[in-house]
């Protein structure tokens, strides 16, 4: 069994940990070696001698109750729970470059490459551009003076649909860092039925491989942030609201955190880790449903009476009524002052509109009709649309006000029959699709090959 063990980590890549209090060697110090591959740290193995010590032999009833399913041999601990050792700068091959501020893409260059990718959102590309700048800039800064640079952690408010997770996604390809995308509805108080609050730094670990260094230095996104808030007029415990707001505070704010391996909480069967969240770059985002009509009732109280005075339905109409959120907005909404004050960066997202929604199925890299155009493209068919058609589909999406995400369920009903009938006709050669075929009022103009 030893020599099983000894195979699974023979070149020492993953941490070893006390098979009694899941601390690894880092944390606990040198371990005692026991057969079968199994370590125990020096607290824990005197605490043991010390239990054998008060025990009276003569009374079995009073023999300690040991649960030996606990001590799970190093191979039989599955690959997901084994976390990488932190590599010293003498274990690093030569070849490997590290990463240097010079390599960061300054924020004018991050926009341009999110411009690539996402359509519109102007503000909210160059707000978060400049953050995650000068975010890698603080972590990869020498620190040799005394002025200690903070985090730029983010708050993003906007309707479903438009592009929240969409922009954090793409920031993370383009600068190849680990993310971890999350959603705040899972979260519970510890104790309670759910994910406790270290799950968030668990799932980042695992996008990391496992490597704890490489874990520290990337982003979470939390989603769905605004379903965390304070509920009002409730008898009963809140264990999803304010409670997993107070549990995130520290989190946020950058601490060192014991984190369990491979598990959505703190278990005995279950290894845990250290991470200091200090240099990871949390970002938060919601739809924050009736925050827009907490926004207009402080803003119509500012208004007053006379000739000046502005109408009370003056903001019924105003698409971007996020732009003028306030901490105060989110205060009476729910979220507690000390975790909005974690978020310095706040801003907003616009509604899609149908110029935008057009723009979306023409521009990006990875257009979802560029995306059918390349299937069709395998079976030698060229796919066309006209004007009419993106008009009727950005009209259809509006009508469905679910944002960018129901483009692509338009587009996969009108799109099936043609996947379904152009394999079968290898005389087929373009496809052209048209708003009368959209609405459902005629059929795609299909030409065959060889015709003009």
């Amino acid at each position: 069994m030893a020599e099983n063990n000894n195979n699974n980590n023979k070149d020492g890549e993953y941490e070893n940990y006390c098979y009694m209090c899941k601390r690894s060697e880092k944390d606990a110090g040198p371990f005692i070696d026991l057969p079968g591959g199994m370590h125990i740290c020096r607290e824990c193995m005197q605490k043991s001698f010390d239990s054998f010590s008060n025990l009276n032999f003569l009374d079995l009833s009073k023999m300690p109750n040991i649960n030996m399913s606990q001590f799970m041999p190093f191979g039989d601990i599955p690959e997901s729970q084994k976390v990488k050792k932190k590599k010293k700068k003498e274990d690093k091959p030569e070849e490997e470059k590290k990463l240097s501020i010079k390599d960061i893409p300054a924020p004018h260059k991050i926009k341009a490459m999110l411009d690539e990718y996402v359509v519109g959102q102007e503000y909210a590309k160059k707000v978060m551009s400049v953050a995650v700048y000068n975010h890698y800039k603080r972590v990869l800064s020498d620190g040799a003076d005394d002025i200690e640079i903070e985090k730029s952690n983010m708050l993003m408010l906007g309707p479903t649909g438009c592009g929240k997770t969409y922009l954090v996604k793409t920031i993370a390809k383009l600068l190849d860092v680990p993310l971890a995308i999350t959603d705040a509805t899972t979260l519970t108080e510890a104790g309670y039925i759910g994910d406790d609050v270290e799950s968030i730094l668990s799932k980042l670990l695992a996008v990391a491989g496992n490597d704890v260094e490489k874990a520290e230095t990337g982003i979470v996104f939390i989603d769905e942030i605004d379903k965390i808030a304070k509920k009002k007029e409730t008898r009963s415990r809140d264990v999803s609201g304010e409670s997993v707001q107070q549990g995130l505070l520290k989190i946020i704010e950058g601490a060192e955190i014991d984190v369990p391996v491979g598990a959505g909480s703190k278990n005995a069967m279950t290894p845990i880790v250290t991470m200091d969240t200090k240099n990871i770059l949390f970002i938060c985002g919601g739809a924050f449903p009736d925050l827009d009509e907490i926004i207009k009732r402080r803003l119509n109280k500012q208004s007053s009476m006379g000739f000046n005075a502005d109408l009370k339905d003056k903001y019924d109409n105003e698409k971007d009524i996020f732009k003028e959120a306030t901490t105060e907005d989110l205060r009476e909404f729910g979220m507690i002052p000390e975790f909005i004050g974690r978020l310095p960066m706040m801003f907003s997202l616009t509604a899609l509109d149908k110029d935008m929604y057009i723009r979306i199925l023409k521009e990006p890299k990875n257009a979802i009709l560029k995306q059918y155009q390349k299937l069709l493209a395998l079976d030698e068919v060229k796919l066309e649309f006209d004007d009419s058609a993106y008009e009727a589909i950005a009209e259809e999406a509006m009508k469905r006000e679910t944002g960018a995400r129901a483009l692509r369920s338009i587009i996969e009903k009108f799109m099936l029959d043609i996947m379904y009938e152009i394999p079968r006709d290898d005389s087929i050669g373009s496809v052209v699709i048209t708003g009368d075929y959209i609405a459902g009022k005629g059929s795609p103009v299909i030409k065959l090959r060889g015709m003009d």
